[in-house]
């Protein structure tokens, strides 16, 4: 039996905006108007992150304090590689924590469709998302090119390939690589000599 439709949202099929209630839940008017605005604050912000003219301070400077702007928890002495590109709707969900680096053209995720009843005959523009926060700790790396997907927490010290597709957490002081990533190496203490 189908549900029937409320006002706003036979208003917002009307004029060519197709939200499904399982995909966004209670939507209005006003919240599609804010979000539009929103989105016009968020393109800028990331435009800015790649200002060629400013890139002697974009990894350590101005794309930390981009990030922040974005709702993303960023610590000090972040690095962050050129286009980066963060799930900006929910970034609120990233945290970086003091002297993460995350190299050029990584993509931090913080939603993915919910799979855990789509079942054959279903229509998947009609599933919902589940969101996920994305934490790196103290002192870990992303290589370029690598997805980090929702849920995941990459440990302290931790470095991850270049190339890598980052779906469960990753402990520290490890190094992890591939699709999805593995680790393929724990990293020795230093023994100092006296």
């Amino acid at each position: 039996m189908m549900k029937k439709l409320s006002l706003t949202y036979r208003f917002l099929r009307f004029i060519g905006l197709n939200y499904s209630e399982e995909e966004y839940g209670d939507i209005s008017l006003f919240k599609v108007i804010g979000k539009f605005f929103g989105n016009i604050y968020h393109a800028l912000l990331l435009s800015m992150m790649n200002w060629v003219i400013l890139e002697p301070i974009n990894p350590r400077m101005l794309r930390p304090f981009l990030l922040r702007r974005l709702g993303c928890k960023v610590g000090k002495g972040v690095f962050i590689g050129d286009h980066v590109i963060v799930d900006e709707n929910h970034a609120d969900h990233i945290i970086l924590e003091d002297h993460v680096h995350v190299a050029s053209g990584t993509r931090l995720l913080c939603h993915q469709r919910d799979l855990s009843n789509y079942c054959v005959g279903d229509d998947y523009a009609k599933l919902g998302y589940k969101l996920g926060i994305i934490h790196m700790k103290k002192g870990s790396l992303v290589g370029m090119e690598s997805f980090i997907m929702p849920g995941v927490t990459i440990g302290e010290g931790a470095i991850v390939g270049a190339g890598s597709l980052v779906t469960k957490d990753i402990p520290a002081w490890t190094v992890a690589a591939g699709r999805p990533a593995k680790v393929v190496k724990e990293i020795p203490q230093r023994f100092s000599v006296k």
